[in-house]
């Protein structure tokens, strides 16, 4: 795979011209932009950074985190609180996220979706209000394991950590997760299945292979 360098401004405003123009598969009016990576890797910032130049464009758009998906605190620890395997697919609400976001926003739909649904600090519902996105809008969703839940992304963009790196960059209390990351790697290959690949092992030392897809 051939990467050329990039900066964090540079990538957003790339990402940010090619998701103004893009046109959701299933014919619908919201087009679904996916934004990749371990927790190690600045996904909400770079999602942040898209949604802020996508709305200098004069477009609306809704980011949704993983971390406001998670199941209840019961089910994530069925296993104990540090298993590699629970964390990698039994973690996140993937049947919530089909049902409270990607449902409404099929071609039909209703565009009505929820921005999060569980509290892990409280470890209860939010309780936050449904949201109505117009037509046109654009639906970020930002986290990790994104890829091989067939959600239908339009756009799809995967921060890319080395096994070095993400080592590096992972906080010791969190250093359990990296089996879920190598398992991700090994099932899923992100960097095959996204369209756009950020390397993005030094943090001021970015890398992508955006031109090569025609991105700029």
């Amino acid at each position: 795979m051939r990467l050329e360098a990039i900066s964090w401004e540079r990538l957003a405003d790339a990402l940010a011209q090619r998701a103004d123009g893009l046109k959701a598969a299933d014919g619908g009016p919201w087009p679904k932009i996916a934004i990749d990576g371990a927790p190690a890797a600045p996904t909400a910032e770079l999602s942040a950074a898209v949604a802020e130049a996508l709305r200098e464009r004069g477009r609306s758009v809704h980011l949704v985190s993983t971390q406001g998906f998670l199941r209840p605190a019961s089910l994530r620890y069925e296993y104990g609180k540090r298993d590699p395997d629970a964390y990698y697919s039994g973690w996140f609400d993937t049947g919530a996220l089909w049902r409270e976001v990607f449902g409404p926003l099929e071609a039909g739909g209703s565009g009505r979706v929820l921005p999060d649904l569980w509290d892990p600090v409280t470890d209860r519902a939010t309780r936050s209000p449904y949201q109505q996105l117009p037509d046109g809008a654009l639906l970020i969703v930002q986290g990790p394991f994104l890829f091989g839940h067939w959600f239908p992304f339009d756009l799809s963009v995967h921060l890319r950590l080395s096994p070095g790196a993400l080592q590096r960059r992972t906080g010791q209390d969190t250093q359990w997760t990296l089996p879920a990351f190598r398992r991700y790697e090994d099932e899923v290959d992100p960097a095959e299945t996204a369209d756009v690949v950020v390397r993005a092992d030094h943090p001021d030392h970015l890398a992508w292979n955006g031109p090569t897809r025609g991105l700029v």
